[in-house]
């Protein structure tokens, strides 16, 4: 005698489950099976264990995810007003969407040309004079070194100049003419530097020049003994902003300079490097100067 649905698959007993009925041998011997019984006990605890452990693993996953978002959440409500505690205020945290300030693009207002503060009389204001355009007492360059003898400062620039140079000064405007010399053993050089108003007047007087007529009276005296009063000097002309400057070079000796004499030739073209030098200083003092009001 056999219980089931009529028709239908055989029913077996589960004892984990509420009113199921435990299957019965159809045979005349009515005793359980208990090999099948065990058999499927068995199954049922492996299932089980495997369960628990998958859930033991869930487990350790959600406990570890809950740290987690724990240790998230215990750093987000940190105060974070002090940039030094732990973390430099410039660095940015990972996963920091923060970003550096930005600001509006400016133009920075183009250099100031030296130039153009020793161009024009109105701008060039700075203080001037034969002591402070030719300064100390001693001049070292290319190897030598140059004493400085007399100075001279006037406004009568004809008179401290030769040949056709005078004619040039006043036709150009002229307004002051300053003079250093310089001796290094044998060799003397004077420097005269006319100033005009505007850079085209320097420019023009100093285009007009002829150098081998046209010079500076050579100026001596303090340890500066005569020189290029009546010998063969070398002598150029130059200009840059509204100043004209002139150098004329020659022998304490008397002697006449040839294109041999190259300590002539050096002691020239020093002396003259040096005033360009100390004009182009003189605007750049100036411009520094208006630059930092």
């Amino acid at each position: 005698m056999s219980y089931g649905q009529q028709g239908g698959p055989q029913s077996q007993w589960d004892p984990w489950k509420p009113h199921s009925q435990q299957p019965w041998n159809s045979g005349a011997d009515e005793t359980p099976d208990w090999a099948a019984l065990a058999e499927a006990s068995e199954s049922r605890n492996k299932r089980r264990r495997l369960l628990f452990i998958g859930g033991g693993a869930l487990a350790t996953v959600a406990v570890g995810t809950a740290v987690a978002v724990a240790v998230v959440s215990a750093n987000s409500n940190s105060d974070d007003t002090n940039p030094t505690s732990g973390q430099s205020g410039a660095a940015a945290l990972p996963g920091s969407t923060s970003r550096a300030p930005s600001f509006a693009p400016t133009s920075a207002p183009p250099p100031l040309d030296p130039k153009d503060f020793i161009s024009i009389k109105s701008k060039d204001t700075a203080p001037l004079g034969a002591q402070i355009l030719f300064p100390g007492t001693r001049l070292p360059a290319s190897g030598a070194v140059y004493k400085k003898g007399p100075t001279d400062d006037t406004k009568s620039c004809s008179a401290a100049a030769k040949g056709g140079l005078p004619k040039i000064l006043t036709d150009n405007n002229c307004t002051r003419l300053l003079r250093a010399s310089y001796v290094d053993g044998g060799t003397a050089v004077t420097v005269g530097v006319a100033v005009f108003d505007t850079e085209a007047q320097a420019t023009k007087a100093a285009s007009k020049v002829n150098p081998q007529k046209d010079f500076i009276r050579s100026l001596s005296g303090q340890g500066v003994k005569d020189f290029c009063n009546s010998t063969v000097c070398l002598m150029t002309a130059n200009s840059y902003g509204r100043y004209a400057y002139f150098t004329i070079t020659g022998f304490t000796s008397g002697k006449d300079v040839t294109n041999k004499d190259t300590e002539v030739y050096r002691a020239s073209n020093n002396l003259k490097d040096y005033t360009f030098n100390q004009i182009r200083r003189r605007g750049e003092a100036q411009a520094s100067a208006a630059a930092n009001e």
